[in-house]
């Protein structure tokens, strides 16, 4: 197997290729690899201890790796990752407040050290691994291109997705991002400790945004419904909003909030 190797934030413009270009999501597998790799070791008379074989974290992603490269036919990769603030804290402080206490795996640092010297990797200052993927995915000069993660977020994104663990390879149309991100407007993300609108579940938010287009004002009249107001529904759907190309500035690398237009979305 081959791989492109680059600094941090070195991708380039890409021009029409035969082979796509696979956006992995560094952050889920490299986490999932460390995860994968820890061991608890029992040292007797009750002392308990975690270890990871880094080699071993390292073979399991690079496993993955291969095997995505071999099913897409491609050795084009960008590995993206989280910086380590968040932009999305501004915007609601309860931001994956949940979060804060929850232990990285023995070693996860080290590997992430690991990918960034062996593959191209892309963080931007803020921004989570998710909306990296989202403005690379969106990119109109960046060719051909593939996103690569099991998480649900990643739905609201027009393009190719694909899910490992279901070998998914989802064709995603704008209509159908704009509807599933206006979904989790509706129904926030306890993971991420943002919770949406109050009493919305996703059966009650499918008949909120029915029809054959969604509408931001549907939205905004669940919330006011519910006791809430229009600048409440837009905190929260700034944060289930992944970034798109549109909502990115490639000059001054900073971020354009979102903000609803006629229609509902952009």
């Amino acid at each position: 197997m081959s791989s492109s190797r680059a600094k941090s934030n070195s991708t380039k413009t890409t021009k029409k290729r035969d082979r796509p270009i696979l956006l992995l999501d560094g952050d889920l597998y490299l986490y999932r690899a460390a995860a994968a790799a820890e061991q608890e070791i029992d040292w007797g008379d009750d002392i308990w201890s975690l270890m990871t074989d880094l080699n071993d974290a390292k073979a399991i992603f690079m496993s993955l790796v291969e095997d995505l490269q071999e099913n897409h036919c491609t050795d084009h990769m960008i590995v993206a990752l989280s910086d380590k603030e968040n932009f999305r804290h501004e915007v609601y402080n309860g931001y994956k407040g949940g979060r804060k206490k929850v232990r990285k795996p023995v070693g996860y640092a080290a590997l992430v050290q690991w990918a960034k010297a062996n593959f191209r990797t892309h963080t931007e200052p803020l921004l989570e691994a998710d909306d990296v993927l989202g403005i690379l995915g969106t990119r109109p000069d960046l060719g051909d291109s593939i996103i690569v993660s099991d998480d649900k977020d990643l739905k609201t994104i027009p393009g190719r997705l694909y899910r490992p663990m279901t070998g998914e390879l989802l064709e995603i149309t704008k209509e159908q991002a704009d509807r599933n991100f206006l979904m989790q407007a509706l129904t926030g993300d306890v993971t991420d400790g943002y919770s949406g609108c109050p009493k919305v579940g996703a059966k009650t938010a499918e008949k909120i945004l029915a029809g054959p287009k969604p509408q931001w004002s549907s939205v905004v009249q669940a919330y006011q419904k519910a006791g809430l107001t229009e600048a409440d529904a837009l905190t929260q759907a700034r944060c289930a909003r992944i970034l798109r190309h549109v909502d990115w500035d490639d000059k001054t690398r900073t971020i354009k909030l979102w903000e609803p237009t006629r229609d509902g979305h952009n």
